[in-house]
C-alpha cells in the first residue's frame, strides 16, 4: 500500500490566523490539534479547524508544497481555501 502525505491549512474559529502543516496521517494530526495536546502556535491561537488539504504520494513534494504555502500571502491562502471549501466548513468530519 502506498503511503500518502497531506499538506493542510488550519484556522481558528474566527478565521483570523492560519497554520500550514504536513503529515502522513491527517486524521490523527488534526485530532491532536483539536485536543490541544502540544503547546505552541496552534494551541496559543486555538487553531483547530481544518479548512484545506492536498494529498501527495511522496514526502519531498509535500514538504516543498508546505514551504511554498507557508511563504504565500494571506490572500493566496484564502483563494486556495475558497477553491476547495467555499463555506469554510471544518473538513475534519469529511476525512474521518
Amino acid at each position: 500500500m502506498k503511503r500518502q502525505y497531506y499538506v493542510y491549512i488550519l484556522t481558528n474559529f474566527t478565521s483570523t490566523v492560519f497554520y500550514t502543516g504536513v503529515t502522513s496521517n491527517l486524521v490523527r494530526r488534526v485530532s491532536e490539534h483539536k485536543a490541544r495536546v502540544a503547546d505552541g502556535f496552534t494551541n496559543k491561537y486555538r487553531i483547530n479547524k481544518l479548512v484545506y488539504y492536498e494529498i501527495f504520494e511522496d514526502i519531498e513534494n509535500a514538504l516543498l508544497r508546505e514551504k511554498k504555502l507557508k511563504g504565500s500571502s494571506r490572500k493566496r491562502k484564502i483563494g486556495l481555501i475558497i477553491s476547495m471549501n467555499k463555506e469554510w466548513r471544518d473538513l475534519y468530519k469529511d476525512i474521518l
